[in-house]
């Protein structure tokens, strides 16, 4: 049997050409008119197998425009799309969807295309160099991580590696809220340590204070460089000092907890620099300029009005331009920022080095978010260029996660005081399963972390589940190896439906890639991986069944080595998918 000849680049990317070619072809013989927008066009598997091996809704989405009907455009299409080399049926359904069969050829082909770009399959240019700045974690420098800041840091960490992976270049940013009350407790806080580091007896940490015994060493260390000199000093003369030390330690210690889950940030912005550096002024002065800010009065809050309210003037953001409920104050009576303020001047400065924003927040923050938007379009409509057009901002809101084991609710750690921290969690079952459970559901659902069932060994836990198949694959092609069979792509026409219908799954992945960019939706990808798991062992247990259907042959080298290069190839697939969430593929379990 002769080898057989195939192309190296994925079927999503030929048949999008193929439809966009098959509109050139209408374009010239004047059934479309030029000029029609084709952004709309998807290329993708129809919803229904039985359909097809993928469909497009050209001809839905462009009749209006070309001012022409859905069906007459899409026979036009189908003429042009019947005659492609890998098409061996076009068909129209309904009022105008075409689908599409392809000749093995075309999944023969794909499996080559794995190959040929190895680490880079499914890699876009959607984003086109564009800057994509993504803000996440961004929790107070309080105290270490704890599992309230994990499944956000997830959820941000793998878009950002999503993003980069279809295109952009990504900016990976914490804001680090360093002024305020609860810094300043922190520096009281400090305090109470180095007195006790120094022989004090403290006694109950007092109600308000930070607990956890994590600031301990920082009150060591305060007492070894001071000595008794701020033991009792009045606190204008330390708590600056302290506050700044404990910030400092504080950050150190939520990096390395970070580093545990293998996210590491580009930049780190302070809210205190950001004041010091007078960027809320000149947001301020930007909006007024533009008539966007006033001084004006909040109204009476709503219901009983409370007896200590009284009317005070403010300066004011015209929120409600922008779809908001009411007018927002930037600052206090006492002349300080409000946290809008403070916000708002924090996002003008990330839009001076970025084409789009993207925030991570809990989603008890989901009151804030309009505002922040209407901010955002405000200090960026005019832009620096005054084109009119605000910067692309989004908000990504994640629910908390409910610890559990055993169906139980889990016990506090006592060196946070009062929360379960990120790094008890890796600890107890490591980076990898906290990263991919974390992205099993979407960021907007409830999410209980049970911490026997994330480790369990069965196909209701989709780490496990995922892993296994990627290890099953690496187990198989070393008992090829160990038979005397190499994969090779001498013979892939042998393969039959089964592993076609295997390789179809696998080719979704660089579309994938692409729509959950596009929606900025990291759990899509673990999505993906788990059909495409689902696919592998649907396979491997036909195997089971019928010797004839195993990967490896005995007595038929040329089928076994076609197979193992499959295997290889979904492997390769699985990997990829894994190492945009940040995940590593296990090779054995």
């Amino acid at each position: 049997m002769t080898e057989t000849t195939i192309q190296t680049d994925t079927i999503h990317a030929i048949m999008s050409r193929a439809v966009d070619a098959a509109l050139d072809a209408l374009v010239a013989n004047g059934t479309l008119p030029e000029g029609v927008g084709r952004a709309a066009v998807a290329v993708e598997p129809p919803r229904d197998p039985a359909h097809g091996d993928l469909a497009t809704n050209a001809a839905m989405v462009l009749a209006k425009p070309a001012k022409t009907n859905p069906r007459a455009l899409a026979e036009g299409l189908v003429t042009e799309l019947s005659a492609h080399p890998l098409v061996t049926e076009a068909s129209i359904a309904g009022p105008g969807f075409i689908n599409l069969r392809l000749a093995p050829a075309a999944w023969l082909g794909e499996i080559a295309a794995v190959a040929s770009l190895g680490d880079a399959y499914g890699r876009s240019a959607l984003g086109a160099g564009q800057t994509v700045n993504v803000e996440y974690v961004s929790a107070n420098p309080t105290g270490p991580m704890h599992m309230g800041h994990c499944r956000g840091a997830v959820v941000g960490d793998a878009l950002a590696g999503l993003l980069e992976f279809a295109g952009f270049a990504v900016v990976r940013e914490y804001y680090v809220n360093d002024a305020g009350a609860q810094v300043q407790t922190l520096g009281r806080s400090a305090h109470l340590r180095y007195r006790e580091a120094l022989g004090e007896d403290i006694g109950e940490i007092p109600e308000g204070y930070y607990p956890g015994e994590y600031l301990i060493p920082i009150g060591q260390e305060l007492a070894a460089e001071f000595g008794d000199r701020y033991a009792a000093a009045p606190e204008s003369e330390w708590l600056d000092l302290f506050r700044t030390r404990a910030v400092a330690a504080m950050m150190q210690m939520i990096r390395a907890d970070l580093a545990l889950l293998g996210i590491h940030h580009d930049l780190f912005s302070s809210e205190a620099e950001l004041q010091a550096a007078g960027k809320p002024e000149a947001a301020e002065a930007f909006l007024r300029e533009r008539g966007l800010v006033y001084d004006g009065v909040l109204e009476a809050p709503k219901g009983k009005t409370p007896e200590d309210w009284e009317p005070v003037e403010l300066p004011l953001f015209r929120s409600t331009r922008f779809g908001d409920d009411q007018d927002r104050p930037i600052r206090k009576s006492d002349g300080s920022w409000t946290y809008f303020g403070a916000d708002l001047a924090y996002h003008y400065q990330k839009a001076q080095g970025a084409d789009a924003l993207v925030d991570i927040w809990g989603a008890d923050h989901a009151g804030t978010v309009k505002r922040i938007k209407a901010a955002v379009a405000a200090l960026t409509e005019a832009g620096p260029e005054g084109n009119g057009t605000p910067i692309p901002f989004e908000v990504k809101l994640v629910q908390m996660v409910q610890l559990l084991k055993g169906g139980q609710p889990f016990k506090m750690s006592k060196r946070a005081g009062n929360f379960v921290t990120l790094a008890d969690v890796v600890e107890m079952v490591g980076k990898d399963v906290v990263r991919f459970t974390m992205l099993t559901r979407k960021p907007e659902a409830q999410m209980d972390f049970d911490f026997d069932k994330v480790v369990e060994a069965s196909k209701d836990n989709p780490v496990f589940y995922v892993q296994y198949a990627h290890a099953r694959i690496c187990s198989t092609l070393g008992k090829g190896a160990e038979a005397g069979f190499a994969p090779s792509s001498a013979h892939l026409d042998l393969l039959g439906e089964e592993e076609l219908d295997l390789v179809k799954v696998a080719a979704q992945f660089p579309r994938q890639v692409e729509a959950a960019a596009r929606a900025r939706e990291p759990h899509r990808i673990a999505f993906f991986l788990n059909d495409l798991a689902a696919a592998f062992h649907s396979y491997w247990n036909i195997g089971n069944d019928r010797v004839d259907k195993r990967f490896i042959v005995a007595d038929n080298a040329d089928l076994s080595g076609a197979r193992l290069y499959l295997a290889a190839q979904v492997g390769q697939v699985i990997r990829n998918g894994l190492a945009i969430l940040g995940v590593e593929a296990a090779e054995q379990l």
